[in-house]
């Protein structure tokens, strides 16, 4: 992952450029937007473009999945295949990788959304997503877990399956070569 604080005109060129193509090539996600408002909006806001290049970076092939009126925001979700690449193998959350005594997995998905300025998304939005394709048919992806749930120790992911969308529990502080996380970003 990219750490560093700010991109350099050439990658924000390079990063616009890979949006600008995603956006133009999926118009279903996000129809009746315009690249040109979008577009604007990103050179408008380069934290948030730092973050969408970090959702790039570990393959979450971000793209814009909803505009909220309310608010005048696009709505980016990670639009990979499958649950994005750099993002697996990792628990829930630090609560969950602290818990763990041994075998402790490299970070935890709220961490690292967190960390890339990014929010990990719920079961709605991941539901949303699954009406624009098919993701996550070979992967799983956590989802933000009612605080219920968590207190009691677990945590929920889903996936798509006999074109079903299933959320299932696990132990928070469990973690799989084929579970990862989908983020959202506002701008």
């Amino acid at each position: 992952m990219n750490n560093r604080k700010k991109l350099s005109p050439g990658q924000q060129a390079e990063l616009l450029n890979i949006l600008k193509n995603r956006f133009n090539k999926n118009m279903n996600r996000h129809k009746g937007l315009k690249w040109s408002e979008v577009e604007e909006k990103l050179k408008n806001n380069m934290d948030k473009l730092l973050s969408l290049n970090k959702m790039e970076q570990t393959g979450g092939e971000p793209d814009v999945a909803d505009y909220d009126k309310k608010t005048g925001e696009y709505i980016y979700i990670d639009c990979s295949e499958q649950s994005p690449a750099d993002r697996r193998s990792i628990c829930y959350d630090r609560e969950a990788l602290e818990a763990r005594k041994e075998h402790k997995p490299k970070n935890s998905a709220i961490d690292m959304a967190s960390e890339m300025g990014i929010e990990i998304l719920t079961e709605e939005q991941y539901r949303h997503l699954q009406t624009f394709g098919n993701f996550d048919t070979k992967t799983s992806s956590w989802v933000k877990t009612p605080e219920k749930i968590r207190k009691l120790c677990g945590a929920i992911f889903c996936d798509l399956r006999y074109d079903t969308v299933f959320v299932y529990h696990n132990g928070a502080e469990s973690y799989y070569a084929d579970r990862g996380f989908r983020g959202l970003l506002r701008i």
